[in-house]
């Protein structure tokens, strides 16, 4: 199975996609009364649900990267490392410019 594979794109790939469920998850346990796009528009305007919808978007990848560490798959691990650091980056920019 390919989530078994010790690769530094599939961690790339999953550190991507990671986030991007977890912030649907969010949606649907939280903000499912408001159309998607009215979500999206209040998470990029509002500093509060940018720390917070951010922060629980990013744990998908925190999951993420404990199962790989833990099971010895580091190249797969450091690229989902990378690309949190790469949102969380991207998360502070948002929050400061906005």
């Amino acid at each position: 199975m390919i989530l078994t594979k010790d690769n530094l794109k599939l961690g790339l790939l999953l550190g991507l996609v990671g986030p991007l469920l977890g912030l649907v998850a969010v949606y649907f346990a939280r903000f499912s009364s408001f159309g998607f796009l009215e979500f999206l528009d209040n998470f990029i305007h509002e500093n509060k649900l940018i720390t917070s919808i951010g922060s629980m978007s990013l744990l998908a990848n925190a999951v993420l990267f404990t199962l790989y560490v833990n099971t010895n798959r580091d190249k797969t691990a450091r690229g989902i490392f990378i690309v949190t650091l790469v949102y969380g980056i991207g998360i502070l920019v948002l929050k400061i410019f906005n």
